[in-house]
């Protein structure tokens, strides 16, 4: 389980000295020249003229301050780059930070690293000890000593991995004592918890198919046969979650008749409000030379961030034979209150966590859950939840 060939630190920084130029030094730029080709094409005729010399001559002394800038970050991004691929420095998961870092990159950028920077992409594996588990027979029996045929699949939402599920318990909200989490509690009652990590910047479909994949290995692989399984997703990773189990393939799947519950925890089933908000505002920023950069900024979002925006919907079904459990959240103590029902838990609305819009109710038969007080991560980790999960999976 060893990984020398992951990313490295400098690696890290390598990326940052790409965003540095792509982010911040570019947009910069742009909207500097945007304004003072505003502000000397206003001076123009009163000047006779004169304002587009000093326009002309402002841009090009600018443009050779920006591209020195440009030059200097594109420079540390190849030195930094060949350190990481010759293994110098310490490998970025080896600490909590470093794969908070990597996480929440992978949220935002998955899919250019993916692409452009294939060495440092996540792939979607099962994580022991914060590592990937190689699926075959040998490695899962090592790794699950005490395998049983009941198995629950957790899997992370956007910007997050499998250490998130490890987040301090909360009482609606409010932190409680002790290192309860959802898999000791499920473990308690025979099952075997197995955590899995996604690049959450693809496409939730492409994870999908990938999910797909890595479960049918896992069950050929699992040390004993397999007679239950339980999907627990947080927010995108019900989405991922959803779109596997709706996969048909040419083979027969050795997973799917096995789910008996799919719970969702804060999962935006019909769209996340901020995502839309993301496209519609980079729209608008475009409409002015000013603004424009700030709009392409917000066009570099990942395709995972564009699936937030409309969920999936009655074109990926449910699994006929297994019991769906939604879980929502809301900032304030009831659902109806005007700040949970517009903000729902900040990022989730209530009817989209629990699949329910004006004109479609995609889980009808779905036992629905509602946490007050409580914002989109406490999901992760909550008292509440705890007990439901432990009667769900009884």
């Amino acid at each position: 389980m060893a990984d020398h060939d992951g990313p490295r630190v400098h690696d890290a920084l390598a990326l940052g000295a790409e965003l540095i130029d792509e982010l911040v030094v570019t947009p910069i730029r742009d909207t500097h020249h945007a304004i003072s080709d505003r502000v000397h094409g206003l001076l123009d005729e009163p000047t006779g003229g004169a304002a587009r010399g000093i326009g002309q001559a402002h841009r090009a002394i600018s443009g050779a301050v920006y591209g020195g800038l440009g030059l200097a970050v594109r420079a540390a991004d190849k030195g930094f780059s060949a350190l990481g691929a010759a293994g110098v420095g310490p490998a970025l998961e080896d600490s909590p930070a470093g794969r908070l870092l990597n996480a929440a990159v992978h949220g935002i950028r998955g899919d250019r690293i993916r692409d452009h920077r294939p060495r440092l992409a996540i792939q979607m594996a099962v994580r022991v000890d914060h590592r990937d588990l190689p699926l075959t027979p040998e490695a899962v029996a090592a790794a699950f000593p005490a395998a049983g045929p009941h198995v629950v699949v957790f899997l992370h939402g956007m910007t997050e991995s499998d250490a998130s599920w490890q987040r301090r318990p909360t009482d609606h909200g409010r932190r409680v004592p002790g290192d309860r989490t959802y898999a000791a509690s499920l473990a308690g009652q025979g099952w075997s918890p197995v955590f899995l990590r996604a690049n959450t910047g693809l496409a939730v479909r492409e994870n999908g198919v990938e999910l797909h994949r890595l479960l049918t290995d896992l069950v050929a692989a699992w040390p004993v046969p397999v007679t239950r399984i339980a999907l627990v997703g947080h927010s995108m990773g019900g989405l991922i979650m959803r779109a596997a189990a709706a996969l048909r393939t040419e083979d027969d799947c050795a997973w799917t008749p096995l789910v008996t519950d799919v719970v969702t925890l804060g999962t935006p089933h019909l769209g996340a409000p901020l995502a839309g908000g993301v496209g519609r505002a980079a729209t608008r920023l475009g409409r002015l030379p000013e603004t424009a950069p700030l709009g392409r900024i917000l066009d570099l979002r990942a395709l995972g961030i564009d699936d937030l925006v409309e969920g999936l919907g009655e074109e990926v079904p449910a699994l006929p034979h297994a019991r769906y459990r939604l879980v929502s959240a809301t900032l304030s103590k009831s659902s109806t209150h005007p700040v949970g029902h517009y903000l729902g838990d900040l990022l989730v609305r209530v009817p989209s966590a629990h699949g329910k819009g004006r004109l479609v109710t995609l889980f009808p038969d779905a036992d629905l859950l509602h946490i007050g007080s409580a914002h989109h991560f406490d999901l992760l980790n909550d008292d509440t939840v705890d007990a439901a999960l432990r009667e769900w999976l009884a």
